[in-house]
């Protein structure tokens, strides 16, 4: 308890320094005569196709009685107008009005000038580490913000300068949090790390960084095994971006690439409580071909390993 304390006081101060840094206890939101709650209905109202109060409500998490009172001085200023919804003639289609337009725009450019200054003094690389903070923090507290199975917000790249450390680091820091192995296993990240860089073979070999905002949030390799025959290795994917279908897609660049450089298959060893990943893999074809009770890493396991025939 003593942990999730410390973290609840974390969040909490964090919030109260961000509720600060953007003015939010201000009496009018962006020096206007505005409070921030009447902002965000003015912004959705700006950005939404003439949604209906119940659907502003439940999507900003405001009381209905008290979203029913801003409209109603909404439309007494001339700057909300509705029509009766097709779908439910009990409810209205909202929309700001020419007035209301005239109004909400210099506050949405007031607004980005706003956070254009605060990021103003950050350089290129804390922007990047910025908005994978932000991504992270979403993704964590807003699991469905991101719809399953899609990963076309990430970028795959090849390895450079800085990666192996931090394939090393994520990969011993993971496991160790969520299955309890210990720094034997980051032993032999870095073994493969090491010699992937001294005998790397760029026809025949490929190590692949997902990014998201820049930041690294995935990893694999596909190494040299033997005469046809590659391996799959150090397949990685971050909390915050489980759940994308990155993994798979991670692993077809793997299977790809395989099948290009001329491999006949592709091998893998996992461990047996490794459940996301063997979905992963048998949903790409793999076939499980072996089985052994092992305690390499700290505690006892059941490595696999699995073989694609390409």
């Amino acid at each position: 308890m003593a942990g999730e304390d410390a973290l609840v006081e974390a969040v909490r101060g964090f919030n109260r320094f961000y509720t600060r840094r953007i003015g939010v206890l201000d009496e009018g939101h962006l020096n206007s005569r505005y409070s921030l709650a009447e902002v965000r209905v003015l912004y959705e109202l700006a950005h939404r196709d003439r949604p209906t109060a119940t659907e502003l409500a439940r999507d900003l998490g405001l009381d209905a009685g008290y979203l029913s009172r801003m409209l109603r001085g909404f439309r007494t200023q001339g700057l909300v107008a509705g029509t009766p919804s097709r779908e439910d003639a009990r409810q209205s289609r909202l929309a700001l009005t020419s007035k209301g337009k005239r109004t909400f725009g210099p506050l949405e450019r007031r607004a980005s000038r706003a956070i254009a200054g605060m990021l103003g003094p950050l350089t290129g690389e804390e922007r990047a580490r910025l908005a994978g903070a932000v991504e992270t923090i979403r993704g964590l507290l807003e699991p469905r913000a991101e719809p399953a199975g899609k990963a076309a917000h990430f970028t795959l790249r090849t390895h450079r300068p800085g990666d192996m450390g931090w394939v090393i680091h994520r990969h011993a820091v993971l496991y160790a949090r969520e299955y309890g192995w210990d720094e034997r296993f980051e032993a032999l990240v870095a073994e493969i790390a090491a010699r992937f860089i001294q005998n790397f073979d760029p026809e025949r070999e490929r190590c692949w960084i997902a990014e998201r905002c820049g930041e690294p949030v995935g990893s694999v390799f596909l190494v040299k095994e033997a005469g046809e025959k590659a391996r799959l290795r150090l397949l990685l994917v971050e909390p915050s971006a489980r759940g994308s279908g990155l993994g798979s897609r991670l692993v077809d660049e793997c299977i790809a690439f395989a099948r290009q450089a001329g491999y006949r298959s592709i091998v893998l060893w996992t461990q047996s409580i490794l459940h996301a990943a063997q979905h992963i893999y048998r949903k790409a074809g793999f076939q499980l071909t072996a089985e052994e009770r092992h305690s390499e890493f700290g505690i006892p396991l059941t490595g696999q390993s699995w073989e694609l025939q390409l």
